[in-house]
Order: C-alpha cells, then structure tokens, then sequence
C-alpha cells in the first residue's frame, strides 16, 4: 500500500490545504475508516503547528510525547477519528477530534477534566453468556458489561480503562450529533423514530435523517465538549 495520497483527492472530511504541495500522509488501517480518520502525523504537525516537518513528529513519537485514548502511539500514520483524545504531556494539552459545522474532522482543546473521558457509540454486540455482553464501539474498541445497552445507544467510558460511567439512549428526547450527511456536525434533539429514520429538532427545525447519522451524546445536553 502506497504511503501517500494526492492532496487533491484527499477525503472532502479532511480539513487540509489541498494545493500546498501534491502528496499528503496517508493513514494507516485502523479503527475508524479511510474518511472518517486523519493520520496521527498530520495532526501533530498540520492541525496543532506542533512540528514543522514529519521528521520532527516522528521524534516526538519516538520519545513517547504522544498518547491517543489513554495509550502512547509510535506511528505517524496511525488512524485517529471522532471523539478521540489526543494528549501531550509535556506541554499539558489535551484535544478532541471533533467535526465541524461542515461536517470536516478538526481538532478543539478541551479541559483536563474532559481529557479521560469520551462518547462512543455502540455499533454491534455479541452476547458471551448469561449476562455479559461484548459492545463493539464505533472507534474500533470492544468493551464486555453486563448492560443493557442496544446498537445505536452510546457509552461515556472513562480512559484508558474503558469503564462504562454512563449510557445515554437513542429515544425521543436524547441529544443527537450528526456524523454524516449534509448536516453533519449539527447537534439537536431527537423527536421520533421510524424504522430506519429519525427526526431531530435544531435551531427550531425539524430534519429527517437515517438513525445510522445519529450519535447520541447525553439525555438533554452534550455531556462533553464537542463543539469548537
């Protein structure tokens, strides 16, 4: 696999200068997919001005500066994608990947309080036994509870140790964040459900959508700071 990609065929999500030079880091495969994730390097070095060059970001790496989710990462190319916590230590700077109100991937600082804590959306579970359950989460991770969460519903878990604190449920009244199309980025309150779609209210219009847009992300506000 080729270890750059034309800036100019980039993902429309990634919020990059597409005529600064031709090539671009492409990310490696990872938990979150190909449009849905920026590679760690060009975060470091494009979205923070941490470094000036990738030589200089893989130096950081190499000194072990860098900590996604709670775990230190080596890899420039390394995939990080919505909601994840990117830490620097050093510097005591924690930030969230974050979509903005055009729906491209950024990054936004956010309170040390913030910095162990994070949304993921439940996408798939598999039942181990009587009462455990293992939930896979839209960031590729897979948690085992005994909870009675459905797909669709979403975890505030703590990091690195990935503790269920609360669950928040896809149901009339829940706060909703949209992930795709045309509105994505765009926060609103969940009207109704039926079958496939969903109505949310924001900035006092109702909008139809697909549930599969919808990540919940508290009962009647966000429980984190998403929003730069």
């Amino acid at each position: 696999m080729k270890n750059h990609l034309k800036r100019i065929t980039s993902p429309k999500t990634w919020k990059v200068d597409r005529k600064s030079s031709k090539f671009i880091l492409r990310p490696n495969p990872g938990a979150h997919s190909y449009s849905a994730g920026l590679p760690l390097g060009i975060v470091v070095r494009d979205f923070l001005g941490l470094a000036s060059t990738m030589r200089e970001v893989k130096k950081m790496l190499h000194r072990r500066e860098i900590i996604v989710d709670g775990k230190r990462r080596k890899d420039h190319s390394f995939v990080i994608g919505l909601f994840d916590i990117l830490s620097i230590p050093e510097i005591k700077k924690n930030y969230r990947i974050i979509l903005d109100r055009l729906g491209r991937l950024s990054v936004m600082e956010v309170a040390l309080n913030e910095a162990d804590k994070k949304l993921c959306k439940v996408v798939g579970k598999t039942a181990l036994g009587k009462s455990k359950i293992q939930f896979n989460l839209h960031d590729g991770k897979n948690i085992i509870a005994d909870n009675k969460a459905k797909i669709g519903d979403s975890f505030l878990i703590q990091l690195p140790n990935l503790e269920i604190k609360e669950t928040f449920h896809l149901h009339p009244g829940s706060m909703v964040f949209l992930i795709k199309g045309k509105h994505a980025g765009e926060t609103g309150v969940l009207k109704s459900l039926k079958g496939r779609e969903a109505v949310y209210e924001s900035n006092g219009k109702s909008i139809e959508t697909p549930i599969d847009y919808l990540f919940v992300i508290g009962e009647k506000k966000s429980m984190l700071n998403i929003t730069s």
